[in-house]
């Protein structure tokens, strides 16, 4: 079987690093020729550039000879680039696994209650409109071609290199506060646990939220980290007057809660890092 990632990025790398004894080739995809090839030195995939100015015409015979895809890469600002280019070769190739990396903020504000799968998607932002559109589209493809296409909707990514103690220890933290605020944060390991679960219980149409147990306030979060590595807190922001860039800024006009039992309860996953706490109790002692 052949493994096939549209964006090799944090998630995807994870993803295909933990499955690479189950396939015998694994293809992907990052933007820049240079970048490829320095990965594929790396890594052993044979990778392959795409996006706006790059489309390496040995994809279309990649899709036609894989069993499994990932699309991890983000939709551009006139769409999903994946489906504009390839959306004829996924639905004529032999693909029976198809997952599509979205986010939580497809749900959109909720006030900081509880929501689930159940929950009706009402995105607030343009990019999470977006989100949206493109798992529709997706979803249709499945519908029409008779494969499993699974929407994994993903909670704040942070893993090695990328997460609170790595920005305390770059200088880059801000405790921001703001009265209320929560959000859900999920180790890159347990998105890569969770895509592998799926692979052994594909559901079309499958819809599922990939995120840890315990939502907190952001500065709780770092407060955490100071603690564990004994580095300095820095001041509390408050929101309002916060630096922030306008995506930034648009993180914090959601506020929810979201809940995981389904890919526990469907899918068997157990997370490794449940909450905040064990995944930056193993950070701490990165380099």
């Amino acid at each position: 079987m052949n493994l096939f990632v549209f964006g090799l990025g944090f998630s995807g790398r994870a993803f295909a690093e933990r499955v690479r004894g189950r396939f015998g080739t694994i293809r992907a995809t990052v933007t820049e020729t240079a970048r490829a090839e320095a990965i594929e030195a790396e890594t052993g995939f044979a990778m392959r550039a795409f996006g706006p100015e790059a489309d390496d015409p040995r994809i279309a015979e990649d899709l036609a000879d894989s069993d499994a895809l990932l699309v991890a890469a983000p939709p551009g600002p006139g769409g999903d680039t994946v489906l504009a280019r390839y959306a004829d070769a996924v639905a004529g190739s032999r693909i029976a696994w198809i997952g599509y990396l979205s986010t939580i903020g497809v749900y959109g504000d909720h006030g900081g209650a509880w929501i689930d799968e159940t929950t009706p998607a009402t995105p607030k932002s343009a990019r999470s409109k977006e989100r949206l559109a493109v798992e529709e589209a997706w979803l249709s493809l499945g519908a029409r071609s008779g494969k499993a296409v699974q929407m994994f909707r993903l909670s704040g990514i942070y893993g090695p290199g990328r997460s609170p103690i790595t920005k305390l220890r770059e200088g880059r933290s801000q405790r921001i506060v703001k009265q209320g605020q929560v959000f859900n944060r999920i180790h890159v390991a347990d998105i890569a646990a969770t895509l592998e679960a799926s692979l052994d219980r594909p559901r079309p149409g499958a819809v599922y939220n990939v995120t840890d147990d315990e939502p907190a306030p952001p500065q709780t979060v770092i407060e955490h980290a100071a603690r564990l590595t004994g580095l300095p807190l820095p001041p509390e922001v408050d929101f309002e007057t916060a630096d922030l860039s306008p995506m930034a800024r648009s993180f914090y006009g959601e506020n929810k809660r979201v809940r995981n039992r389904l890919i526990r309860e469907e899918l068997g996953v157990s997370l490794a890092y449940p909450t905040y706490r064990e995944g930056l109790a193993i950070l701490a002692g990165e380099a």
